[in-house]
C-alpha cells in the first residue's frame, strides 16, 4: 500500500464520524482508496451499511434541537473557526485532494481555497437570515414571516471536487441551523473526513456533522435508509441525472426538500465577432480544469464558420502545450482520470465520433508508459466536424476532449445549444452588446458566461434547469434551500 505523508497526520482519517466518535463500520468491513495516478491503494475506510446510516441520523436528530437553538452569531463564529482551520491546513488538504482525486497539486490547493470560501460566505450569511413583517389588512394583528432550519440534511457528494462539494453543502446547512449526515463519493472519501475532523476541532458539537463512507456496492444501502427516514428533511445531491431522479422518486414518500445538481452538456459558442484569443483562453480555463471532469465544463463547442479554422488553429496550439502527468510532478497541468471506467467512456466517445465522420486534430488516445504509470490517462484531444448525433454531443464526456462544430448564424446555434435535456451551464463569446443580452436570455441554462470561462463563486447561485436539476448552491439563494418559511399571525392587539 502506498503511503501519504502529511504535516498533520491527524487529518488522514480512516473511520466514520458519528455523534463525535470515530469508528469502524458496524460490520467491520472496509474498502481501499486508490491513487488514480498509480492505481495503488494508500488508505482504507469503513464500508458502511444500514446500521451506520441509521446511527448517523440518530445522532443528527438528537443534536438538532440544541444546534438550531444557538444564536446565528454563535453558529457563524464556529463556521469562521472552521474556515480558519481549513486555510491553515491548505497544503495538507491540497495534497490529500490531489492524491485521492488525481488533479494536479496546484489545483488541489486551489480547490481547498475555493471550499473555504463557501464556509466563510455562509458564516457571514448566517446572521442575515431575515424574515418579514407584513402590513396587516386589519387593525389588531401582527403578521410575521420567519425563516427556520429544515432539520436533518443528508448530503451526498461527488468525487470530482471532494472538498468544495462537501463545504458547499455542509456550510449553508450549519449556517441555517440544520444538522448533517454526509456520504462522500467512494473514490474520494478522505478529504471529507479530514474536513469533518477540522469541523470537530473548530468546536462544532458532536452529532452536528456526521460522515459515513461506503463502497459503490454499499452506497444504495446507506442512502436508502436516509430516503426512508422521515427525520431526514432534506437531501442535497450532486451527481448524475438518473440517480437524481431516483432520489426524487424515493424521497416522495416523506416529502423531503431536495437540491439536485445533476448532469450537464454545456455549449460553448464563439461568434465571428468574438475576441478569439480571449475565447481560446476562456475555453482552456473552462474545459481543462480538473482534466475536463467538471459538471460545468464545455461539452459542445460551436464556432461560427467565418472564424472556425483560425479558432481551431489557436486552440490546438494551446492544447498541444498542456503537460499531462501525476499530481506529484509540479509541471503537470492535466492529471489522470478518476478511474478506468472514466477512460473507457472517453475512448468510446472519441471512437464513436471518428466512426461518424469527425476528425482528430490532436490527441484522441490513451496515454501509457513513462510518467503515466496507470491506465487512467487520456491525451488532451481536439475533434472537428462533430455533429449532433455523436455521443460526445449528446452525453457528458467528462474528460479532456474538445468536440468542435461549425455553425452559420445565431438562430441555428441557439437551436443546437438548447437541443438537449440538460441546462446547467452555457458560455458564449461576442463583442456585440445587443447579441450578448439576446443570447444570454435565449439560452436554456441556469448559469451563463458571457466572455468568461470561470463562472463559479461562493457569492453566486449555482444550479441548473431542465434535467440538470433544481435548487441552488452558494449565494443567499443557497441558504434559502436549507430553510423553510413560517407565517405567524398574532391577533387581539387592537
Amino acid at each position: 500500500m502506498s503511503l501519504l505523508t502529511l504535516q498533520d497526520p491527524s487529518l488522514l482519517r480512516s473511520a466514520n464520524l458519528i455523534d463525535g466518535r470515530w469508528s469502524e463500520s458496524a460490520s467491520g468491513a472496509a474498502f481501499d482508496v486508490s491513487d488514480p495516478a498509480t492505481g495503488l491503494a494508500f488508505a482504507r475506510v469503513p464500508d458502511s451499511n444500514a446500521i451506520d446510516a441509521a446511527a448517523a441520523v440518530d445522532a443528527a436528530h438528537q443534536a438538532f434541537a440544541a444546534w438550531r437553538a444557538r444564536s446565528a452569531r454563535d453558529r457563524a463564529q464556529l463556521l469562521k473557526r472552521w474556515h480558519a482551520l481549513i486555510l491553515a491546513h491548505q497544503d495538507d488538504l491540497g495534497r490529500l485532494v490531489s492524491r485521492e482525486q488525481g488533479k494536479p497539486l496546484a489545483e488541489g490547493r486551489g480547490e481547498i481555497a475555493y471550499a473555504a470560501s463557501y464556509v466563510e460566505w455562509f458564516a457571514e450569511e448566517a446572521t442575515r437570515t431575515y424574515g418579514d413583517l407584513i402590513p396587516e389588512p386589519v387593525r389588531g394583528r401582527k403578521m410575521l414571516v420567519l425563516k427556520e432550519p429544515v432539520g436533518v440534511v443528508a448530503a451526498i457528494t461527488p468525487w470530482n471536487f471532494p472538498a468544495a462539494m462537501i463545504a458547499r453543502k455542509i456550510a449553508p446547512a450549519l449556517a441555517a441551523g440544520c444538522t448533517v449526515v454526509a456520504k462522500p463519493a467512494e473514490d474520494t472519501p478522505l478529504t471529507s473526513l479530514a474536513l469533518a475532523a477540522l469541523a470537530e476541532q473548530a468546536g462544532i458539537p458532536a452529532g452536528v456533522v456526521n460522515v459515513v463512507t461506503a463502497s459503490r456496492e454499499r452506497t444504495p444501502e446507506v442512502v436508502d435508509v436516509w430516503l426512508a427516514d422521515d427525520r431526514v428533511r432534506k437531501i442535497t445531491f450532486t451527481g448524475s441525472t438518473p440517480i437524481g431522479k431516483h432520489l426524487a422518486r424515493e424521497s416522495a414518500a416523506t416529502l423531503k426538500k431536495l437540491s439536485l445538481e445533476l448532469g450537464g452538456n454545456a455549449p460553448f459558442i464563439v461568434f465571428d465577432d468574438a475576441d478569439l484569443d480571449a475565447a481560446v483562453a476562456g475555453l482552456m480555463a473552462a474545459k481543462f480544469r480538473n482534466g475536463g471532469q467538471t459538471c460545468v465544463c464545455p461539452n459542445r463547442v460551436y464556432v461560427q464558420a467565418g472564424v472556425h479554422d483560425r479558432f481551431v488553429e489557436l486552440l490546438t496550439r494551446r492544447v498541444a502545450a498542456l503537460c499531462v502527468g501525476p499530481a506529484s510532478a509540479s509541471e503537470s497541468q492535466v492529471g489522470p482520470m478518476i478511474n478506468g471506467r472514466a477512460v473507457d467512456k472517453i475512448a468510446r466517445h472519441v471512437d464513436d465520433a471518428v466512426e461518424k465522420g469527425a476528425r482528430v486534430v490532436l490527441g484522441g488516445e490513451r496515454l501509457t508508459g513513462g510518467a503515466w504509470a496507470s491506465p487512467n490517462y487520456f491525451a488532451p484531444t481536439v475533434l472537428t466536424g462533430v455533429t449532433a448525433d455523436m455521443a460526445c454531443a449528446r452525453e457528458e464526456t467528462f474528460g479532456p476532449v474538445v468536440p468542435i462544430s461549425s455553425f452559420t448564424d445565431e438562430a441555428q446555434v441557439l437551436t443546437l445549444a438548447n437541443g438537449t435535456p440538460f441546462g446547467l451551464a452555457a458560455y458564449f463569446y461576442t463583442r456585440d452588446i445587443a447579441r450578448a443580452w439576446r443570447v444570454a436570455e435565449a439560452l436554456q441554462s441556469g448559469i451563463v458566461g458571457i466572455n468568461e470561462g470561470a463562472l463559479a463563486a461562493e457569492a453566486a447561485p449555482f444550479g441548473g434547469v431542465k434535467e440538470s436539476g433544481y435548487g441552488r448552491e452558494g449565494s443567499r439563494y443557497g441558504l434559502d434551500d436549507y430553510m423553510q418559511t413560517k407565517y405567524v399571525c398574532q391577533g387581539g392587539l387592537g
